[in-house]
């Protein structure tokens, strides 16, 4: 399944899924697709950004006195641990 933002010509957006491409191809020469909002049948797919999972960002690397390399400035939150 695929879903597709789409448009009729008086410029309402709504999504509708299709089995893959070339089933929203068929059905909009077919005049097929419906717009929900004022039944017009003259439909275009809208320009859309695929949908990317992000990865997880690494974690903040530890101060230097956390690991033993000693504080650098006196006021580190880790200088006494």
């Amino acid at each position: 399944m695929i879903r597709y933002s789409v448009q009729c010509s008086q410029g309402h957006a709504f999504e509708e899924w299709f089995s893959n491409s070339s089933d929203y191809d068929e059905k909009a020469a077919a005049n097929a697709i419906t717009c929900p909002e004022c039944g017009d049948v003259h439909i275009s797919k809208s320009i859309m950004a695929p949908s990317v999972a992000k990865a997880k960002s690494a974690p903040a690397p530890m101060p230097s006195c956390a690991t033993g390399g000693g504080c650098m400035g006196g006021g580190c939150a880790f200088a006494n641990s």
